[in-house]
């Protein structure tokens, strides 16, 4: 582990020092007024552990097993939209990063690498998260194509039944590639690392959909096009047909009541992630963890529950894991440590959440995941 970014904080602040502000903005920014992105750490951080000092202990174990395969941590890589604009490969980096770790690396359907790429690099062991498409033909040919990649694990989006009120990107004219405005272009400018990198690396575009875009498509046709094609809210009839038509594990992202669990618990999916799409989408929602709390009451033993959503830190894994989820996923501190180091930062951040869960299991006497929530404090 490099000793000069022993957290996540300290990689982010290294990476919006390599990176033009428009792509540090997409990365780190949220909705509106950043509230619910605030609110989503801070929450986290409210939860208290009790140690037991006095009593036995043989060691502790990360390992966690989720649905039928042992992962080395608790801890997965969230899909994340447009990685290659914020850092040239970050995608494959991370994937690569992830299969080295023996963690679950999750594409997502709007990111710069394609599902068959992801799969080569992983061996087939990664999850692919969809956006729903507005037209179902588009839906089965992405579900085909990650079923042949050899995908076991896909996860519906719930969480953007609308595109999200972001101040930031608005004023950035954030797109692939970039709109080319006077402070856009001075940022890049300023950044040479990053417009070599790009350079060599060829434009980032969107992978996965590149064979549905018409060619030729200006900057403002393609994000009508991407409009157009991911418009729409996942029903109960689009969970269900593709519950039909998908064999192996499905997952949800983005419930965050009791209602939506109990609906999709009875439409036969195999867990649920509680997530708040990071903050990005409603500055009024509750934080990720405060939903959990609740659902794990009364859902623990019915569905697999897991959470993303303001975790920067093996701390805030373990806080997560004490307060119900048997799983977490992390999408901005990934993102960070590539931005921050390049080819080195997927394997950085692993070292770094690791080691601190490690430390905290053994500060509190954890010697398995699943005990955590016998450490929990209940405010």
């Amino acid at each position: 582990m490099n000793s000069r970014y022993p957290s996540i904080e300290m990689l982010a602040e290294r990476a919006k020092q390599r990176m033009p502000g428009f792509a540090y903005d997409y990365l780190a920014g949220g909705c509106f007024s950043d509230v619910n992105l605030t609110r989503n750490t801070e929450e986290i951080r409210e939860i208290q552990l009790r140690p037991h000092y006095l009593r036995d202990f043989k060691g502790a174990s990360q390992e966690t097993t989720l649905f039928g395969k042992t992962y080395d941590a608790p801890f997965g890589i969230a899909p994340v939209g447009l990685q290659g604009l914020m850092w040239p490969k970050s995608c494959e980096i991370l994937a690569k990063a992830a299969k080295q770790h023996n963690i679950p690396f999750c594409l997502s359907t709007v990111t710069t690498a394609s599902i068959e790429t992801v799969s080569e690099i992983t061996e087939g062991d990664f999850w692919f998260q969809l956006y729903h498409p507005a037209d179902n033909e588009l839906r089965d040919k992405l579900i085909e194509r990650a079923d042949q990649a050899a995908c076991k694990t896909l996860v519906l989006l719930a969480d953007t039944p609308t595109f999200a009120y972001r101040p930031k990107e608005i004023r950035n004219g954030l797109s692939i590639p970039p709109q080319m405005t006077a402070r856009n272009i001075l940022q890049i400018a300023t950044h040479p690392r990053w417009a070599l990198e790009q350079l060599l690396a060829r434009a980032p575009e969107y992978k996965t959909m590149k064979p549905y875009i018409p060619q030729g498509l200006n900057m403002k046709h393609l994000g009508l096009f991407m409009n157009e094609t991911f418009s729409g809210r996942l029903t109960e009839d689009k969970i269900k047909a593709i519950r039909e038509q998908w064999k192996s594990n499905l997952v949800i992202k983005g419930i965050v009541n009791p209602e939506d669990a109990e609906r999709a618990i009875k439409l036969g999916v195999d867990g649920l992630i509680v997530s708040n799409h990071g903050g990005r989408q409603l500055d009024s929602g509750e934080s990720t963890i405060k939903p959990l709390t609740e659902l794990a009451k009364k859902y623990s033993d019915k569905v697999t529950l897991m959470m993303d959503g303001g975790i920067r830190s093996g701390v805030d894994i373990s806080s997560s894991l004490a307060s119900g989820a048997k799983f977490t996923f992390l999408g901005r501190a990934p993102m960070y440590g590539v931005c921050a180091m390049g080819e080195k930062g997927g394997d950085q951040v692993m070292q770094i959440l690791k080691r601190q869960i490690q430390q905290v299991m053994e500060q509190v006497g954890c010697e398995k995941i699943e005990d955590f929530p016998k450490h929990l404090i209940n405010s």
